[in-house]
């Protein structure tokens, strides 16, 4: 006869236990985190390959030699890997405490690039450094994500109030959004009022307010798209882009040129014949095109199924977070990079207006290449912190 002692687990098992469980934590939060970091680093490597590729008769026409983007996307790949392991390393909680500072200094960066800023192509949205170019919009993206995610966690049990929940949405997005449009930059602003609304609907707010909120906003944006002449032209092309073939029609059409002429399996890595200045801006907003002309359909569907990889173990990460804060800082990340790509494949394939916001991870580029590697590194945190918080 067993004795009932005998089934007690003794206390000085408990610790034992205890660093087992925080083992077996340890190692799922690390399965997860290289699940995500695998189709990030086959985009990266994907990107790379674009680049090469679409830059090469830019590079040469501005008088520097044909691998000058290439190199220094490599730099930026470089220095962003250094971002995000550096993030990886910093407790996610940290951002709680310092979202505010967070915020103001990505207002300060809004500000400086509207007074300092370099114009380009009518927009005045990145500051000089030397050699260096920064946008602060990129880091403004991730301060947004931050900044609501703190509010929304620390006013979790007010949030049955509308007052509770409007005032920090509707100041933080007309602060930034403002910024933004005086650049202007409304596919930015737009970006971020939808990255936003993500973390809404993750928090412990009524669905009635977020939905509320959610129609006044996309009513705003309505009326900014239209309040423009450039940005009616954008739609006009997008409706029919035939209509101006050597204005604003001339993206889109070359655009769906390269994707069509790719095919099912594409022209061949550097064959491509949109890059020979056909197609404006083929390494940065419009880098998905080469993709498509040179490995053709199939191809393009696989970066495509990279993206959606990627958003199914962030969002399983946001699902596993340890607490509130942890869960909308995650939701609002993916929720950000992955409506870019979206919003960008979209724009390339002219399933809607181009709003003229770069692929993440793919198009060339150093501040969003080095703040969306520092943001992905964040996602880690969140991923590993469970584990370490039994330990």
């Amino acid at each position: 006869m067993v004795s009932e002692t005998s089934r007690v687990t003794p206390i000085s098992a408990a610790p034992s236990a205890a660093a087992a469980r925080a083992r077996a934590a340890r190692r799922a939060g690390d399965r997860t985190s290289v699940l995500l970091l695998l189709p990030v680093a086959m985009l990266l490597i994907v990107g790379l390959g674009a680049v090469l590729s679409s830059s090469s008769v830019v590079a040469i026409r501005e008088g520097a030699d044909q691998w000058f983007y290439v190199k220094r996307q490599i730099v930026w790949i470089l220095l962003g890997t250094g971002a995000l392991i550096v993030t990886t390393r910093i407790p996610y909680r940290w951002y709680a405490k310092a979202a505010s500072g967070i915020f103001a200094l990505a207002v300060f960066g809004l500000v400086a690039t509207l007074v300092i800023g370099d114009v380009r192509g009518g927009s005045r949205r990145w500051i000089e450094l030397g050699p260096v170019t920064l946008q602060a919009s990129e880091f403004a993206k991730f301060a947004q994500v931050a900044f609501l995610a703190a509010v929304m966690t620390r006013k979790e049990g007010y949030l049955d109030r509308f007052s509770h929940l409007f005032w920090p949405v509707a100041g933080s997005l007309t602060i930034v959004g403002a910024l933004l449009l005086a650049q202007p930059d409304l596919g930015t602003a737009i970006l971020i009022a939808a990255t936003t609304f993500a973390v809404l609907a993750v928090s412990a707010a009524p669905l009635r307010h977020v939905v509320g909120l959610g129609t006044l906003g996309a009513l705003f944006a309505t009326v900014l798209a239209y309040a423009q002449p450039y940005r009616r032209a954008r739609i006009t092309a997008f409706l029919d882009p035939a209509a101006d073939p050597l204005g604003v029609g001339l993206q889109p059409i070359q655009s769906l040129v390269a994707l069509g002429t790719g095919g099912w399996f594409g022209v061949g890595l550097g064959a491509s014949r949109a890059r020979w200045s056909f197609l404006p801006n083929a390494h940065t907003d419009f880098i998905f095109a080469i993709i498509g002309e040179e490995v053709g359909f199939a191809g393009a569907i696989v970066v495509v199924a990279l993206f959606v990889f990627f958003a199914i173990i962030g969002m399983v990460i946001a699902y596993r977070a340890s607490d509130r804060f942890g869960r909308l800082l995650a939701a609002g990340i993916v929720a950000w990079l992955s409506l870019q790509a979206v919003v960008n494949i979209g724009g390339v394939a002219v399933l809607i207006p181009i709003t003229g916001l770069p692929l993440p991870l793919v198009s060339a580029g150093g501040s969003a290449m080095i703040v969306n590697l520092a943001a992905i590194g964040v996602l880690v945190n969140i991923a590993r912190t469970p584990a370490e918080q039994d330990s």
